[in-house]
């Protein structure tokens, strides 16, 4: 950490090269700033943000210092004014007793778009990484269990996450917030933070569908937030009121950390979903649908047959999961139709996608055999959120589909979209290991036919 008293950014060799590139910009602000130089790989020292030695096709070290200098006027100040998304964080660091408060940007204007993933699909890194660097963190120390007892501050948290529009805040802190680079590729963007002294919100008026289920304390979590769905709030919306401990049986309501609240509410929706498709009749035919944005590329397939689902990820070297690999790497899960009873290995991303497959098996009244395949390229330099995962499959989704009579003729069209030869995929996969290679009852019948 640098003190006031020394030169505005110094860090220990090997990686003073990111100081030079931020003292360039002469600014006071950065005499009470952090730069915390843990990498994972000595190509970045090598490297310095010029030479793509990772294989990306942008440094995100660069581009988060490029998004630290335009927030360095929201450290100069203990005091920030503006319009929350509205939006909130609670950490999981130190669980059960985790930093919570609101992120408010300095903008007096409708900020939504700050804060609202299902609007996000199409922009770019950079816009996406803005809008997040803007967001100012307030940070106020609560046990997840006695939330009840933390006064004020948390209630003005809750405002925000049961809100309908962006709200007018007032956030004092105890000191500068201040901000942080990660030579880390596993940390997401961030703006900067600082404890809370004193939080004014002035006209946050609460979802009134949210507003019903928060005040029915008789009524489960679960059957909150699948009613909530069904009546159009949008995800990210029932994810905010779940991290606050907004839904529940009143003695069990708790707050859940902001991570693992998107995971839960992308996961009961979507085995609410998974129960319907499961009553209606198969598809007739082969599908495939897919998009591709911010260099993922997904295919998704469907098979006629019972609903089952597997989601797979394909990630090159040099990309967000796989930072210092030699050859491409392919992580999988599924389940069968019965689901599955453990936490799926590639983490919030399955149950994302799996949410937005069924969206719009529902809607069409059918079930299918249900296989999500993506491979991030190196183009997708940092991540940004398992929003991703779920928006691009609802695009997909949104496609007309190509339609094929046979399992292999949808395979051969998925291998000429993938750079990674098929051979890789169906190797990793247990559904198209089950489709290709395991007869079914019905094929010995046909046979003596």
């Amino acid at each position: 950490m640098i003190t006031p008293k020394e030169p505005p950014i110094t860090t220990q060799n090997p990686n003073n090269w990111l100081s030079e590139v931020i003292n360039k910009v002469n600014h006071s602000a950065f005499e009470n700033q952090q730069i915390v130089t843990r990498a994972n790989n000595s190509l970045c020292v090598l490297c310095k943000g010029s030479k793509f030695l990772c294989g990306k096709t942008r440094c995100p070290i660069m581009v988060k210092v490029n998004y630290f200098l335009k927030s360095v006027p929201l450290m100069e100040s203990e005091d920030i004014a503006g319009m929350s998304p509205p939006s909130v964080f609670i950490g999981r660091i130190g669980y059960p007793n985790v930093y919570v408060g609101p992120l408010v940007p300095p903008v007096h204007e409708d900020t939504s778009i700050y804060d609202l993933p299902e609007q996000w699909f199409g922009k770019s890194m950079d816009e996406i990484v803005g809008f997040r660097s803007l967001l100012v963190r307030g940070k106020h120390r609560v046990n997840v269990q006695k939330f009840s007892e933390a006064g004020k501050i948390l209630d003005h948290t809750r405002d925000l996450a049961l809100a309908d529009n962006s709200v007018d805040i007032e956030l004092n802190l105890t000191k500068k917030p201040r901000g942080s680079i990660y030579l880390d590729d596993d940390v997401q963007p961030f703006g900067p933070s600082a404890p809370i002294r004193d939080l004014r919100v002035s006209n946050a008026r609460y979802n009134d569908k949210i507003e019903k289920a928060y005040y029915d304390t008789d009524l489960r979590a679960t059957n909150a937030v699948v009613d909530l769905y069904n009546r159009g709030v949008l995800v990210t919306k029932i994810q905010k009121a779940f991290s606050v401990g907004a839904f529940g049986v009143e003695k069990k309501r708790r707050l859940v950390p902001t991570r693992w609240s998107i995971t839960a509410v992308d996961d009961i929706i979507s085995k609410s979903l998974v129960e319907k498709v499961k009553t209606f009749p198969e598809i007739n035919e082969y599908r495939v649908y897919e998009s591709v944005y911010l260099d993922n590329v997904f295919e998704i397939l469907m098979i006629p047959a019972q609903w089952s689902y597997e989601s797979m990820e394909a990630w090159y070297p040099g990309t967000v999961w796989n930072p210092s690999g030699s050859n491409v790497a392919i992580y999988s899960d599924w389940e069968g139709y019965n689901g599955r009873t453990t936490y799926a290995q590639i983490g919030g991303c399955y149950y994302s996608a799996r949410l937005a497959v069924c969206e719009l098996l529902q809607k069409e009244r059918r079930q299918a055999t249900a296989i999500v395949l993506r491979e991030a390229r190196p183009g997708y330099i940092m991540p940004i959120g398992v929003w991703q995962v779920r928006e691009n499959v609802r695009n997909a989704m949104r496609q007309k589909p190509y339609i094929f009579k046979s399992l292999a003729e949808s395979l051969q069209f998925i291998s000429g979209k993938f750079e990674i030869p098929l051979q890789r995929w169906i190797i990793q996969s247990e559904l198209l290991k089950k489709a290709l290679f395991q007869r079914k009852i019905s094929d010995y019948f046909s046979a003596k036919n």
